[in-house]
């Protein structure tokens, strides 16, 4: 082929490429590639070509020998760092991927995908370094703004995340990708009525964009305005139908409408009919089942693809986290696979800890929860696995780390001085929660509770006034509790500064036979339970009906662990404890339900 018909070539396999006729275009791009063997982006084509047709061992073959051929095209190392990093080569994928995103020029998808897998990994200074030289112009795409925005807000920096963009929509108003990273801003900071103004603005001068879609979206979930965020991830969706995230979202909407886990995923489905070869829908599909209470079918949607010999080791812990339900051998399994691709995979060091404890394997346990809590020593979930594996093994550190008696504490609220009485203000509160769940018919997806409904607004910042008033109830008791844990250097006592905010919040209402499975708070320090209206079933002391219930692993072990200690509630009571007990409810039945308020709370200075 000579030179002047390579372009008009290329245009043709273009077409083909968008089309979807990934043979065809694979087929013409290696008589181009063998032909012109200097033409680095026929290779870097190829290797697209062969992805999509699920050949990524070939993929690798040609990238490698494109960046061979010029080691400093970004496009072709950004694909190869992509790839890298899907098949769990994290170290080699990122030196890549930091080749093209500092090279000349700059690719700023490289930056992108390094930028999110470092706040992924909690290397939030990392993915502020490359993300915000691409920022600062203000001409970022809206998915690296996120990044950006993302690590500022880990590093304790929301308002200068804030002020930046403010500063830069206020100075270019037609700069959408701006306006975006603004409304991102605000979500971080719980500011969702102005994030949700920011982003239908910054829609209506976008309106096909994914992100600025996916964005107006969560910022309509998190106000309860659910039928508009369904709309607006339906949109997000037409213009990018493989948007991992709007499809997660979309499903947990779905699901608390329908209570249908067909329902939920049909969507999903219709995206893998289109592009069977995606591993993250997969992946997204059965958490979606899992999350609904069907773990078995999770796993199943997955067992023909996680044995693979190319399987993602991201693919092999979702399988495993859905086998842990019913069999951890399977889980143990999987988590060992994930591991000997990436043998730093924290997920998956955490799934075969997990593991271990299922099948008895305490001793094996406790040394690789020890190394990932040097890491993340303040993981409420790595805490509570490491009390675990004491527990089976006999260990009096158990005891010192998980004193219930000492550490449960109840206390009875005082009613705030607007109220007469506390059954007038509970009277009050139940209300006003009441009608935050009348939008939900089913229960939040990956959550505890079990036939019963959760709030999705954090109710810190509801405006109405009973509930702010409870939040002003719950300082006393929280402030005594800090004192009474005083200063130590274990895991609960060593973060205690004598101060507290909040960090989340929610309330619950269980229907018949509604209960809390057995877990911990893994992102909180104390972890709370208030009683707000109780069914009369929980007042016969003759039932455990409704106890709380603590030291009961949500995980299966060999052998079996029960509880060891319980709170009977009472209406007005508050409950706190450290975040990594494990911690559940009783079933409760009849027809009356259980209206509860929870919050953690973390360190402040």
């Amino acid at each position: 082929m000579i030179s002047a018909q390579l372009p008009d070539a290329m245009r043709q396999i273009s077409g083909l490429l968008q089309s979807g006729d990934y043979r065809a275009a694979h087929d013409r791009l290696e008589v181009i590639a063998s032909t012109n063997p200097d033409y680095a982006e026929a290779r870097r084509l190829l290797a697209g070509a062969k992805l999509a047709l699920g050949d990524a061992a070939g993929a690798e073959q040609v990238l490698r020998a494109a960046a061979a051929l010029d080691p400093v095209w970004p496009p072709t190392l950004t694909m190869l760092g992509e790839l890298l990093l899907n098949g769990g080569r994290q170290t080699e994928a990122e030196q890549f991927l930091l080749r093209a995103a500092t090279g000349a020029p700059a690719d700023p998808r490289a930056a992108l995908v390094l930028a999110r897998r470092c706040n992924d990994t909690r290397r939030h200074a990392q993915a502020l370094a490359v993300a915000a030289p691409f920022c600062v112009t203000g001409n970022a795409a809206p998915e690296l703004a996120t990044q950006h925005v993302t690590s500022l807000v880990a590093l304790g920096r929301k308002d200068e995340a804030i002020a930046f963009y403010r500063r830069l929509a206020a100075d270019s108003p037609d700069n959408a990708a701006a306006a975006h990273a603004l409304a991102v801003a605000l979500q971080a900071a719980d500011r969702h009525g102005e994030a949700e103004s920011v982003a239908r603005r910054t829609r209506a001068r976008e309106p096909q964009t994914a992100a600025f879609s996916y964005t107006h979206a969560r910022s309509l979930v998190a106000l309860g305005a659910f039928d508009r965020a369904e709309a607006a991830l339906r949109d997000c969706l037409r213009a990018d139908p493989q948007h991992v995230d709007a499809h997660g979202d979309l499903a947990r909407l779905i699901w608390m409408r329908a209570g249908d886990s067909a329902e939920a995923t049909a969507e999903l489905d219709r995206a893998l009919q289109s592009s069977p070869g995606n591993d993250a829908l997969w992946a997204a599909k059965a958490a979606v089942l899992q999350g609904a209470g069907d773990p078995r079918a999770a796993y199943a949607c997955l067992a023909a693809r996680v044995e693979r010999p190319q399987s993602p080791p991201a693919l092999q812990v979702r399988a495993g986290l859905a086998a842990l339900e019913f069999d951890p051998r399977i889980a143990l399994e999987r988590a060992e696979r994930a591991l000997r691709a990436t043998p730093d995979d924290v997920a998956a060091r955490t799934l075969q800890v997990a593991a271990l404890l299922g099948v008895g394997a305490a001793d094996a346990a406790l040394p690789a929860c020890e190394a990932l809590r040097v890491a993340s020593p303040d993981d409420q979930y790595l805490i509570a696995l490491q009390t675990t594996a004491w527990r089976m093994l006999g260990d009096e550190r158990y005891a010192r780390l998980c004193d219930y008696r000492n550490l449960v504490v109840p206390y009875r609220l005082e009613a705030p001085p607007a109220w007469q009485s506390q059954a007038d203000f509970l009277g009050d509160l139940k209300r006003s929660l009441e009608k935050l769940h009348a939008a939900h018919r089913h229960p939040l997806l990956f959550q505890s509770l079990r036939h019963g409904t959760e709030t999705t607004e954090d109710l810190v910042h509801s405006g109405d006034p009973a509930v702010r008033a409870l939040f002003g109830a719950f300082d006393a008791p929280i402030r005594d509790y800090i004192a009474r844990m005083g200063q130590s250097d274990d895991p609960l006592r060593r973060r205690n500064t004598g101060a507290y905010h909040f960090n989340g919040s929610w309330s619950v209402r269980l229907r018949s036979d509604g209960f809390h499975h057995n877990h911990v708070h893994p992102r909180g320090w104390i972890s709370s339970a208030c009683y707000i209206d109780l069914p009369d079933s929980m007042a016969d002391a003759t039932t455990r009906e409704g106890v709380l219930t603590f030291a009961e692993p949500g995980i299966l072990t060999m052998p079996a662990l029960a509880a060891q200690h319980e709170v009977r509630p009472e209406a007005g009571m508050l409950v706190l404890f450290p975040s990594y007990f494990w911690h559940g409810t009783v079933p409760i039945s009849g027809e009356q339900t259980r209206l509860t308020v929870a919050f953690d709370a973390v360190p402040g200075r």
